[in-house]
């Protein structure tokens, strides 16, 4: 294992220590909202300042952009990526589906990520150039070739829902065309998810760069292809991606490229 993957995973441990200490309490906790529907608490700063101060003891060099503190360093060539508690509103319902997400990316391009389930104790990892990993094992997107046999992932709208008719749309065929649609509501596990074989496609709008920035990289390290709306590698800028084992991603990008009108960013 490369050993900046070693460093992010000893930030990765000592911020599930934070959250897994707070997730027995979750009455007690200060929740805040950022905007509609996008939720903060005292435990994601704290796991990501956890995160931060492992990283930067290490690599005092390097930039940060964090969810909850901003972007520092931006001009560096290296830059971590980070998602102190993907899945915030599951978290503060006591619904176990969130996850840690650390990425560190070269002039903007992903080369190393992990996304860790605390619950779980799963740790995704991949380097670029050296596959994907959960818990040491390799790992491979699945074998499905038709899409009518496809398990998808998606995130509904949550925050914005200017794109609310063009994603119902995008569902209402997909949910006839595939063998099932999941919402867990933590997109750097579903991510995960694909490049592992437990999805076989996902698509989603509106993220964030560190809820996708690990997992993209993962899904590409296991064999799965991944792109933007338009079908290119913009997926960190317009925060709109599709990703899937290669033949379930070559059906999947078509229909939702037909739903994606003057609204949605390519």
């Amino acid at each position: 294992m490369h050993p900046i993957l070693n460093i992010a995973i000893k930030a990765a441990r000592r911020a599930a220590t934070v959250i897994n200490r707070a997730s027995t309490q979750i009455d007690l906790l200060t929740v805040e909202s950022k905007s509609p529907n996008d939720f903060v608490t005292e435990v994601d700063r704290a796991a990501e300042k956890a995160i931060i101060e492992v990283l930067q003891e290490a690599y005092p060099g390097y930039g940060i952009l964090a969810e909850e503190s901003g972007e520092s360093g931006a001009d560096s060539e290296f830059v971590w990526i980070i998602d102190p508690l993907d899945g915030t509103t599951n978290f503060i319902h006591g619904f176990p589906q969130y996850a840690i997400s650390i990425a560190l990316a070269k002039n903007g391009v992903p080369e190393h990520g992990l996304v860790y389930d605390p619950i779980r104790n799963e740790m995704f990892t991949a380097s670029r150039g050296g596959g994907a990993y959960l818990n040491d094992r390799r790992i491979r997107v699945s074998r499905r070739v038709r899409l009518s046999d496809a398990l998808l992932g998606t995130g509904f709208p949550y925050r914005q829902f200017d794109n609310v008719d063009a994603y119902l749309g995008m569902f209402r065929e997909l949910t006839q065309k595939s063998a099932g649609i999941r919402r867990p509501g933590a997109a750097a596990l579903d991510l995960a998810y694909v490049a592992t074989g437990r999805l076989d496609g996902f698509w989603e709008i509106g993220l964030a760069p560190w809820d996708m920035a690990a997992g993209v990289l993962m899904i590409q390290e296991a064999g799965g292809l991944v792109s933007d709306l338009a079908g290119e590698a913009n997926y960190l800028t317009t925060g709109n991606v599709v990703a899937g084992t290669p033949k379930v991603f070559g059906q999947l990008l078509p229909i939702i490229q037909a739903y994606r009108g003057d609204k949605l960013q390519a």
